[in-house]
């Protein structure tokens, strides 16, 4: 059974396990994921550095939540039980931090996170949500819609 502290505690070993092969996920393209935000459907999380974040922008509508962070196990827990009714996905620079969340969601039950592999760059799984020509806002903007209870209204 999956307890929060051993899914924090896993989340926080992801970052030192390098890339394994990307288990079958649910994966949104990054057009079919900016629809989605649109219509309310779905809540999308940046997982990228906030460096990353500087350098390119955060997917309008994202919230950006670093993975390195210590809490970022709670706050996908949080997340994932505060908005039952909206679909979570998660969204990283090409694809491949996302892929071994994906990865680490599958080992520990969770099968209701989707993933946008393709990224905000781009990369082998897709062209990417910047390439692609959606929209981005800064990162202050990202911070400042973000819900600091990490509910969607």
């Amino acid at each position: 059974m999956l307890t929060r502290r051993h899914f924090i505690l896993a989340l926080s070993a992801l970052t030192l396990i390098p890339a394994a092969a990307v288990a079958d996920t649910k994966t949104l393209t990054a057009e079919d994921a900016y629809d989605r935000l649109q219509s309310g459907e779905l809540i999308l999380i940046d997982v990228r550095t906030p460096q990353e974040w500087l350098d390119s922008g955060v997917a309008e509508g994202a919230w950006p939540l670093d993975m390195r962070e210590p809490d970022f196990g709670r706050w996908i827990m949080a997340t994932l039980e505060r908005n039952p009714h909206r679909d979570v996905a998660v969204i990283c620079r090409s694809g491949n931090r996302s892929g071994r969340l994906m990865d680490l969601f599958a080992q520990n039950g969770i099968d209701t996170v989707l993933d946008v592999s393709e990224g905000m760059l781009g990369g082998p799984r897709g062209t990417g949500w910047i390439p692609t020509g959606l929209p981005t806002v800064s990162v202050k903007e990202a911070y400042e819609a973000l819900p600091k209870d990490l509910t969607a209204d």
